[in-house]
């Protein structure tokens, strides 16, 4: 060991080692940005294409279609997913998370710029736009006035809040939710339009003719060029009025005389209320790479840095800020971190008794950690709660090293050695051991960096912290360790070896290994205790519920809200209050501190939706968890009539508002499909774990049909886009020009009179001017209208029809048991041609969880390899690889004593387990190994090295132990998923130290007979030499 022996002779050299490490750790730590999570975006690129109108099945066929094909030749495409609705195409591409999101964008152009070549002539040019996979908006600031109304409050945001907003670095958008947007309303009466004989389209070019800006070119003279601009004219309402729409042969027609003029809102379909009122709320959604907590720090004083400058009666708050959430999970880490060190320090001294031996091993728990600082820096990660995740459970870990080091000191002094001597000749005899546990569980952390997709990157930074921190521990432990032993531990201490739990031990030493000699007469007992560990763990296997995330109490329910098809804006305001009414109760009751209400719906097609978010208090102030919550407020919600209620529990890992059940059923038309999956969820409906069941998909949406007689139009002189052009803009209303107010320029909106065309039988008063004689020809003439059932959006996914079956989870049933339950169905009832398919988290869950058990088949190849590059041997390495199914069982069982489900934490704790259990494994190997050369029997070399080893094993597992144990305890901001870890790993660790004292030695006895020592080629080359030099 060269780095150790350096080290002994140069103690100086030894001690800079370190402290560079800290030195260089801590300049990491102050430039390490922090965030709640690794960045796990996925790129993603919309598609959206207008095609005026067109009917769904028109724009599946001529639009989706063509763009989807083009598409599906793109590298690294996860899946596609697309709606053809009436008049629009959209379509959204997610990729792998190892696509950069500019050449994804890129390449969908590409794609897209081909496919618009083959789509109809009238139909719009395909906009494409990028988003990473988190859009979400991460605060909401809630602007309310006594002094000014919607459309004033508004138009101040608009003005003055947003643009400020705008401008915080790392925000991507700022979104004005509840607006009411202030606009110069022209409602068109279609009497007095007819009576005048006029129609819509006439009225809007003429406001496009009259209402501009022009330049009048340049007036040179000999000493100046002067600019001639000619204003817009209609700034105010009386100029509207006057605003001519028809001149000369006849009387002057103005726009008064056939529309009513006013300023006001543009539409209230929108609502949005806080906490029981009706407010403006602006929305912060960052980019997708930026820090979370850096963009609403900086909101939040831009803020306040205005606050004083805000119009009387103006107040501005801020509501479901995400922060509060991290912020606290973090704190809540660093805590359980500064507790698992304090538990780690105290069983070393319980050990050893003494404060100076205590020290050293102790002081290899800061700088180990610093020093991992610098690696978290290099590969360009953050201090997030996986990083400091990993230095929870690093803490038990780092000190592994250093107490096997000092130990083995302490065993030479206790022989008489000097210290320097000792410290020399300790070093020397466990140098090896230190290096393969070191690599041995590097190799365990590392496969986890190879897992695909999102779980690979949410955890690649996880396991190279985690590895970072275990190799400098190493170091410090080659290094400083033998130093400070040398210099804090002298031979003359007699008592020092006694103290503490070291006088307990002798009697425990001599009673394992008078153990030992008799079970090596039962060695096949090691066989056994192997067999029951493998049945074990399949028999845990069978009983234990599996899913990807946690549920965890993010401090927030989210409560989706759908109304039924073809339910109006207004009366969907209605339905919004009565679910606000009536769970008002309730919510005081529960400790809910904040509540968002909106509708529709965020990122819906339809005015048929709404949205709740209810702000729970802190942690420390309530004692029920958030899933209990749910439970009630599903009851609460019970009986509402005409709308369904769905609230939900975000995971980290969630994006959007889905519920965690996404279950795709495709391969054939959309009547057969709805067929199927109606079958699938009247089983699904018997299963009390499945909630909320409801399609993507609906074929009963009220909707008016115009039927366009073409033969008879076209004999009148009358286009189909003339027909379109009039319904469209005297029912949904366009924005046609602009007006100039305050120095800043507002939308006019020109639409027909709501309460004229409200009622089918009203659409007669309509016309349109024939392009042959002149005339008007009323709709009637042409069309004819008629209210039937239709689907409103058509969904694919991954280029085929699909209907996607949503559902949540009640308390205590599992992702992994309902997407079971689902295949189950889907077994028993759809026909073979049907195809089945996942979204969202249950994507998520069906591709990662095979990921997992690859990288644990993984790890424990490389760990065998590992191993048996060390010991030059095949037979060690399996005789230490036999403690991992022990270590597996232990963290089962606890996980089905405890009623935990088998999570992505858990599987990654289990994977742990692989280094941790073979650990123990390789200390007693390599000593008996070490003993044979010094020419012990077989026998006696196994006893004696399970006997000296028992004390840094017993010592290294309580660390491990009483490490993991504050994150079982832990509680608060995203204790769950600590939970999951600290479960695994401290049951697993328990169950594999107090059998591999057993296993180990038998099975080592076994099979190690005629194995050879790993010096063994070395020490037959030098008696060769020496032979060869004899002979010579």
């Amino acid at each position: 060991m060269i780095l150790s022996e350096v080290s002994v002779r140069r103690p100086v050299f030894a001690a800079v080692i370190s402290l560079l490490l800290v030195v260089f750790g801590i300049l990491a730590w102050l430039n390490l940005p922090l965030r709640e999570y690794p960045d796990v975006s996925r790129p993603q690129i919309n598609v959206s294409t207008s095609y005026t109108g067109a009917a769904p099945e028109v724009v599946e066929l001529r639009v989706t279609s063509p763009i989807e094909d083009r598409l599906s030749g793109i590298e690294g495409v996860r899946f596609i997913e697309s709606t053809s609705a009436r008049n629009l195409s959209r379509i959204t591409i997610t990729f792998d998370t190892s696509r950069s999101l500019d050449d994804a964008a890129n390449d969908v152009r590409e794609a897209v710029a081909r496919a618009a070549r083959n789509l109809p002539d009238d139909a719009a040019t395909p906009l494409v736009s990028k988003s990473g996979l988190r859009g979400d908006m991460i605060l909401y600031i809630i602007a309310s006035s006594s002094k000014m109304n919607g459309v004033e409050l508004t138009d101040y945001a608009e003005r003055t809040l947003k643009e400020r907003m705008e401008r915080v670095d790392g925000v991507s958008a700022v979104s004005i939710l509840g607006a009411r947007d202030y606009v110069l309303r022209v409602e068109l009466d279609p009497d007095r339009l007819n009576a005048l004989n006029l129609t819509p389209t006439e009225v809007v070019n003429a406001l496009k003719r009259e209402n501009l800006e022009l330049r009048g070119g340049e007036l040179s003279g000999p000493q100046r060029t002067l600019q001639i601009q000619i204003p817009r004219s209609y700034n105010q309402i009386a100029d509207f009025n006057s605003l001519v729409i028809r001149q000369a042969p006849g009387p002057l027609v103005r726009l008064s005389d056939v529309a009513n003029i006013f300023t006001g809102p543009q539409d209230t379909d929108e609502m949005f209320r806080a906490d029981g009122e009706e407010v403006i709320a602006i929305g912060i959604e960052p980019i997708s790479t930026a820090n979370p907590l850096t963009v609403i720090d900086a909101v939040k004083r831009e803020v306040e840095q205005f606050r004083p400058f805000l119009p009387e009666g103006t107040d501005l708050r801020t509501s479901y800020d995400i922060s509060v959430f991290i912020k606290s999970a973090i704190s809540e880490v660093y805590s359980t971190l500064a507790i698992a060190a304090v538990l780690v320090v105290l069983v070393i001294w319980a050990f050893l008794g003494d404060f100076k031996a205590t020290l050293i091993p102790a002081v290899t728990v800061p700088i180990s950690l610093i020093a991992a600082c610098t690696a978290v820096l290099a590969f360009g990660f953050s201090i997030n709660l996986l990083t400091l995740l990993a230095m929870v459970l690093a803490v038990g870990l780092v000190v592994d090293d250093t107490i096997v080091v000092v130990e083995n000191i302490h065993r030479h002094l206790n022989k008489g050695k000097p210290a320097l001597l000792a410290a020399w000749d300790g070093i020397r005899e466990v140098g090896f051991a230190v290096i393969a546990t070191t690599l041995v569980l590097v190799a365990t952390f590392v496969p986890i960096v190879f897992l695909p997709g999102t779980i690979g990157q949410f955890f690649r930074e996880y396991a190279l912290t985690l590895t970072a921190a275990v190799i400098f521990s190493s170091v410090v432990a080659l290094t400083l360790g033998p130093v400070l032993s040398a210099k804090l531990l002298h031979r003359h201490d007699k008592n020092h070896p006694e103290a503490g739990l070291a006088r307990l031990l002798h009697p425990v030493e001599n009673f394992y290994g008078r153990f030992l000699k008799r079970a090596l007469n039962h060695r096949w007992l090691a066989v056994v205790i192997i067999a029951g560990a493998f049945g074990g763990i399949y028999y845990s296997m069978q009983f234990l519920p599996r899913t990807l995330m946690p549920t965890e109490d993010r401090g927030s329910i989210f409560v989706l809200v759908k109304g039924q098809e073809g339910a109006s804006a207004k009366s969907m305001q209605s339905a919004m209050l009565q679910v606000e009414k009536r769970i008002q109760p309730w919510l005081e009751a529960n400790g809910v501190e904040s509540t968002l209400l909106r509708t529709p719906g965020f990122g819906t097609n339809g005015d048929n939706s709404g949205f709740m978010i209810l702000t729970l208090k802190p942690w420390d102030q309530r004692s029920v968890h958030a899933s209990e919550l749910v439970g009630d407020l599903r009851k609460q919600f019970g009986g509402i009539p005409d709308v369904n209620v769905v609230p939900i529990l975000r995971s980290a890992l969630r994006v959007g508002s889905r519920t965690p059940v996404q279950f795709v059923v495709g391969g054939g038309s959309y009547e057969q499909m709805e067929q199927w999956t109606e079958a699938i969820i009247a089983k699904a409906e018997e299963n009390p774990g499945l909630t909320d069941l409801d399609i993507d998909f609906r074929r009963n949406q009220p909707q008016i049909r115009a039927e366009f007689d073409r033969e008879r139009a076209a004999a009148l002189g009358v286009s189909a886009q003339s027909l379109g052009a009039t319904l469209e803009l005297m029912l949904g209303g366009s924005t046609v020009t602009q007006f100039m107010e305050r120095g800043r320029q507002y939308d006019v909106w020109v639409q027909g009179q709501s309460d004229q065309l409200s009622r089918i039988e009203q659409l007669s008063r309509l016309t349109v001017r024939s392009s042959t004689t002149g005339e008007l020809i009323p709709l009637d003439n042409i069309v004819s209208f008629k209210t039937v059932g239709e689907a409103p959006r058509l969904p694919h996914y991954n280029r085929t029809r699909a209907i996607t079956i949503e559902a949540g989870l009640a308390k205590g049933y599992t992702l992994g048991e309902a997407i079971d339950y689902l295949d189950k169905i889907a077994a028993e009832v759809l026909p073979p041609e049907a195809v089945i398919d996942y979204q969202g988290e249950s994507l998520d869950y069906k591709t990662d969880s095979s990921s997992i058990e690859m990288v644990f088949l993984f790890a424990l190849l490389v760990v065998f390899l590992v191993l048996a590059a060390q010991f030059e041997s095949f037979v060690n390495p399996f005789i230490v690889m036999l403690t991992v199914p022990l270590g597996i069982l232990g963290g089962l069982l606890g996980l089905l004593y405890m009623g935990e489900a088998l999570t992505i934490y858990a599987q990654l704790a289990l994977i742990m387990l692989i280094g941790l259990g073979a650990k123990n494994g390789i200390l007693i190997v390599e000593f008996a190994n070490q003993l044979r050369d010094r020419g012990e029997s077989f026998d006696d070399a196994v006893i004696d090295a399970s006997v000296r080893r028992l004390r840094p094993i017993l010592m290294t597992a309580l660390t491990t132990i009483l490490g993991a144990l504050p994150l079982i305890m832990a509680s608060g901001a995203g204790a769950e998923s600590r939970q999951a870890i600290g479960i695994v790993v401290f049951s697993g660790v328990t169950l594999v130290t107090f059998l591999t004292l057993i296993v180990t030695p038998l099975t080592y006895n076994l099979l190690a007979r005629n194995a050879g020592s790993p010096e063994r080629v070395s020490r037959e080359l030098e008696a060769q030499m020496e032979q060869a030099k004899e002979t010579d």
